[in-house]
């Protein structure tokens, strides 16, 4: 799959406001994402399964990057 074909939809987060240090995130069709840095738009994409991005979540929601 092209990552920087059109048809995904990129977004940030809305905890981001206007500051520059951001990621995006886009839904891949099987229920993977995508994970891009907002400020180099056709840079690298990391891609995670879905059991990866729930694993993420999962960590990030228990305090484990806090």
């Amino acid at each position: 799959m092209d990552l920087a074909q059109p048809n995904l939809t990129w977004r940030k987060s809305s905890c981001s406001g206007s500051g520059d240090n951001c990621v995006e995130v886009a839904a891949l069709p099987g229920g993977g994402r995508a994970v891009r840095d907002s400020k180099d738009l056709d840079g690298p994409v990391l891609t995670f399964t879905p059991d990866e991005w729930h694993a993420f979540i999962r960590s990030v929601k228990n305090g484990a990057f806090g």
